[in-house]
């Protein structure tokens, strides 16, 4: 034995003890076992009971589930271990189920109380739809498609009709579409509309189908059909603000609500802040536009923009685009002191953002709106002060955008706050000022974590250009209103026009230095 291992060292072999399973993978396995256990009950409920069925439909639930967890995996491969929407997609397909279940005998037993209805005909108000709208609120609409596959597949196997999983599948789907780009709450009862249409289309079609087409069949099918959309609105209504509760979602209709301008954070930033909150709107309108562009969601760029700023509050008059006076507070700091300050509004914004209760996703963008990037400025006045100063005392923390949305509010922030500093702002200086500070970002490496491709950089800076163009439009001379005359208002313009330079602590020549010594 001693000589074996002698010779497998003189040959260079290491022996490594073999990998076992990762924890991540265990906590996988474990969620689709239970999760498809649960299915199976919830299926096998009301018959009797048989090893053997229940074993069957076990294996069908866990290969579906399965299928499920691969297509998520490999369409959203950033929620590789988040669990969280493991757990959300779990819970959403058993409730969804477990509903349905609860519905069928409250709907089965009203049925039977008509003696001139078929009870058959009361499943098509059993509202499966509830479980693909959520699914396209709360994830995304390809989430919600596979999943009305996977609902409708799992409903024909519990009541043993074939036809019923197209039924549920084209009502699910119908729904799902139907809440894509949901900005007010009033689309869900349009979309609740429009699958009771469809439910009533398809359960008219297999009525036919299976012959039952004749008599009180008809009108009572519609009715049990429609009632479908709109039962699967109310229940929506109800359980999306609880699930964006407990698991810290956003949705565009809470979006919506942190549009309005006069939510506490966006009123106070307009009292403390003025110049932010104005630099604010500005940069919602040029994210908004590049994110229709390059495929996100502008909503979320606009909110994002809206309070991507919102630590300045605490320290507004450090900051230029607030400054009324002619002196700068920072002409009494030290370099390295300016620079703390300036990078200190994004933890407070953080801060803020949650002792309000602001989405996550929004936070996130808050604390990445300026990546890792160098405050140029007060880094150079170190540097002529004490050459062995260290450029990461004046970088901000980070981290880099993580998102397309987030790279989109760093580009925007920093081209508009650049653009004052043009004297005769034309359509190609503008362009030629926004093409630097977006190379000047990725030479930096400020978007090396987003999913940024060329083509919607280039996307970016021909929207930026566009609406930046038309803010610094030309306007005539109005008669009687001639501002070129007086030299002292001329004396007096100029002197301010220079103070600003100086308060910016930069030249016209570098703008992207010029952005981060504003911060």
């Amino acid at each position: 034995m001693k000589q074996a291992m002698t010779n497998k060292k003189t040959n260079g072999i290491k022996t490594t003890p073999k990998k076992s399973i990762d924890k991540e993978s265990i906590i996988k396995l474990i969620m689709l076992v239970c999760f498809s256990a649960l299915l199976a009950f919830i299926i096998q409920w009301d018959s009797a009971f048989s090893p053997e069925m229940l074993i069957g439909i076990f294996l069908i639930v866990i290969l579906l589930l399965f299928i499920f967890y691969k297509d998520f995996m490999r369409y959203k491969p950033t929620f590789h271990n988040n669990y969280k929407f493991m757990f959300l997609v779990g819970i959403l397909l058993s409730g969804n189920l477990l509903i349905g279940r609860g519905f069928y005998y409250i709907l089965i037993s009203s049925a039977e109380l008509l003696s001139n209805i078929n009870s058959d005909l009361a499943i098509y108000a059993i509202p499966l739809a509830v479980g693909p709208m959520l699914a396209a609120l709360l994830i995304d609409i390809h989430t919600a498609i596979v999943f009305s596959v996977i609902t409708g597949l799992l409903a024909g196997v519990w009541l043993g009709n074939p036809l019923y999983s197209v039924f549920t599948f084209a009502a699910g789907l119908t729904a799902a579409f139907g809440v894509i780009r949901c900005k007010k709450r009033s689309a869900l009862w349009k979309a609740g509309f429009f699958a009771g249409l469809v439910c009533m289309f398809t359960s008219l079609t297999i009525t036919l189908l299976s012959g039952k087409f004749y008599g009180i069949n008809i009108p009572a099918t519609a009715v049990f059909a429609f009632a479908n959309g709109i039962i699967v609105t109310i229940l929506v209504s109800a359980f999306l603000p609880l699930l964006e509760y407990l698991f810290k979602l956003t949705t565009d209709i809470s979006l919506l609500e942190l549009l309005d301008l006069n939510q506490p954070l966006m009123r106070n930033l307009l009292v403390m802040a003025p110049g932010t909150y104005h630099h604010s709107i500005i940069v919602g309108n040029l994210v908004e536009a590049a994110a229709e562009a390059v495929g996100v969601n502008p909503l979320l760029a606009r909110v994002s923009a809206y309070y991507h700023d919102i630590g300045k509050v605490k320290m507004p008059d450090y900051f230029i685009e607030n400054q009324t006076g002619l002196v700068s507070k920072h002409d009494k700091l030290t370099p390295h002191m300016s620079g703390l300050i300036l990078i200190s509004h994004v933890k407070e914004g953080v801060e803020l953002a949650k002792q309000h209760k602001v989405p996550e996703a929004i936070i996130n963008i808050i604390q990445q709106h300026h990546g890792m990037s160098l405050i140029t400025y007060f880094y150079q006045k170190a540097k002529n002060q004490d050459e062995d100063i260290a450029q990461g005392d004046f970088r901000y923390p980070g981290p880099k955008p993580q998102t397309r949305v987030a790279a989109l509010v760093l580009m925007a922030d920093a081209v508009e706050a650049a653009s004052r500093v043009l004297t005769d702002p034309t359509p190609a200086r503008i362009s030629a000022l926004i093409e630097k500070v977006i190379n000047h970002f990725f030479i930096d490496g400020q978007l090396d974590d987003c999913e940024l491709t060329l083509k919607d950089l280039h996307e970016i800076k021909k929207n930026f250009s566009y609406i930046l163009t038309g803010m610094f439009h030309r306007r005539i001379n109005y008669p009687g209103f001639d501002f070129k005359d007086g030299n002292s208002d001329k004396e007096q313009a100029k002197t301010q026009t220079v103070k600003h330079s100086e308060d910016k602590k930069s030249s016209q020549e570098d703008t992207v230095a010029h952005k981060t010594a504003g911060g």
